[in-house]
């Protein structure tokens, strides 16, 4: 029998390799995170938790100015300290990875600081030396795309914005995906003026129709300025150094920082794959099989680097699994990529889980569908001058009305839907929600209340 260093070694330290790692670790194996940058990976570090207090930051500013005072709250907003909220970010980030060093130690799992890549099935080149593992997990996550234009040099990217120290009078963003949207309703709701830049009419085309049209106008309303149809040709400084962005309809864009945010690619180039027989795409993600397994048979991939629904909650999911597999007897766990709830964190919050209704009309025939749709303002702005719409949606098919998409725009609903992912991914019916009571005044009692 083959001896080899570790049983399991996961190349990359982001939320799926840890996940991965510390699964395989509580089943007695024994296992190797290699990690040439901060561990967390983008998630900790450079997206969902930072995002989520800066967009935490937005709901602040958007409660003093525009709710407080018809709450009986004379207050007089102050300047935005941003170094003191980055500082109070930071530290919690911090305190985040602090914790993956603890439960490694716990675990046992031992910790490689560095950039590793496959020398051949069984063996990972790391600092000049070589490691040897009977399963190895790739995990090296995914980056920001920029375009190939003249002056791409000068644009920046999601990264960009989280590095900032203080935030630029203007900033330009182009993009149609939940991360523009995101970074342009957080910008604009902490003072910066805000452009978003769509190569098509609206963003987030993805999606339900409902959330495309309630988000596009959320975004007018909330002060972004969206300019519609425009494809990105060229990026260059003028004599103020403002980033001026040029678009093939003419427009032009003048402000002192333009991120883009139009998809991201997978961190594959440098793992020496081609030589070991692992197969990837045109775009370099790593193709996988339903047990994340890729060409070779002991090398598996999870998380961005396979492009597979690219959300931190599937890429830990998708680990732990892989673990349960290789090492607790469960020979048929894997991920299922079915009824995946997501949350974009726009202003107001956006919550779906299930098929669109344009993608429910394309497997199914109209009489089997039935759609059922709520509007209302939500309590907590509805006493203000400045009330939103809330927008709910169910979209049933068959006799029985099995619920197959669900999706919210509105105050809440971000901490809502996860609840009701649970009860599609039961078969939940119409009727099932009908037969729950619903609790009053809240907003997710329109979801057990439509009729």
């Amino acid at each position: 029998m083959t001896s080899y260093d570790y049983d399991l070694v996961t190349i990359g330290g982001g939320s799926g390799g840890i996940a991965t790692a510390n699964r395989a670790a509580e089943h007695g194996a024994k296992v190797a995170v290699i990690e040439g940058s901060l561990l967390g990976g983008t998630c900790v570090n450079v997206g969902c938790v930072p995002k989520k207090i800066s967009w935490y930051a937005s709901q602040v500013a958007d409660t003093l100015k525009k709710y407080a005072p018809h709450y009986g709250f004379d207050v007089t907003v102050p300047p935005l300290d941003y170094k003191r909220l980055k500082q109070n970010r930071e530290a919690y980030i911090e305190r985040a990875r602090s914790s993956y060093t603890r439960t490694f130690r716990k675990n046992k799992v031992t910790v490689i600081e560095g950039y590793g890549f496959l020398v051949d099935d069984h063996t990972i080149s790391i600092n000049g030396q070589e490691i040897t593992s009977e399963y190895i997990v790739l995990a090296s996550g995914a980056k920001a795309s920029i375009p190939d234009v003249a002056g791409k040099e000068l644009l920046g990217d999601s990264d960009t914005f989280f590095a900032y120290d203080k935030l630029p009078k203007s900033v330009g963003i182009i993009g149609a995906g939940y991360i523009a949207v995101e970074l342009a309703d957080v910008l604009c709701a902490l003072g910066t003026e805000t452009h978003l830049y769509i190569r098509h009419e609206y963003p987030l085309r993805q999606f339900d129709e409902m959330i495309i049209e309630t988000v596009y106008d959320n975004l007018l309303a909330q002060g972004v300025i969206v300019h519609q149809n425009v494809t990105l040709e060229k990026v260059y400084r003028d004599e103020n150094q403002e980033k001026v962005a040029v678009f093939s309809d003419g427009t032009i864009g003048k402000h002192q920082d333009i991120l883009v945010a139009i998809g991201r690619k997978a961190n594959s180039k440098d793992l020496n794959l081609e030589n070991v027989g692992v197969a990837i795409d045109k775009d370099g993600f790593i193709l996988v099989d339903e047990f994340q397994t890729t060409a070779v048979k002991n090398i598996f991939a999870i998380g961005d680097v396979t492009g597979q629904k690219e959300l931190t909650p599937v890429a830990i999911k998708a680990g732990r699994l892989l673990s349960e597999r290789l090492f607790n007897h469960q020979e048929n766990a894997k991920m299922d990529y079915n009824l995946i709830p997501t949350v974009i964190f726009a202003n107001p919050a956006v919550g779906t889980v299930g098929l669109s209704e344009k993608e429910v009309r394309k497997l199914y025939n109209d009489d089997k569908i039935k759609v059922y749709t709520s509007t209302f303002r939500s309590m907590f702005t509805a006493v203000t001058s400045h009330p939103e719409l809330i927008k709910m949606k169910l979209i049933t098919v068959g006799e029985d009305e099995r619920i197959v998409g669900l999706h919210a725009v509105g105050y809440g609903v971000d901490e809502m839907i996860q609840g009701y992912a649970v009860a599609l991914k039961m078969g939940a019916t119409k009727a099932d929600f009908d037969a729950t009571v619903a609790i009053h005044p809240t907003g997710s009692e329109e979801f057990v209340t439509m009729r």
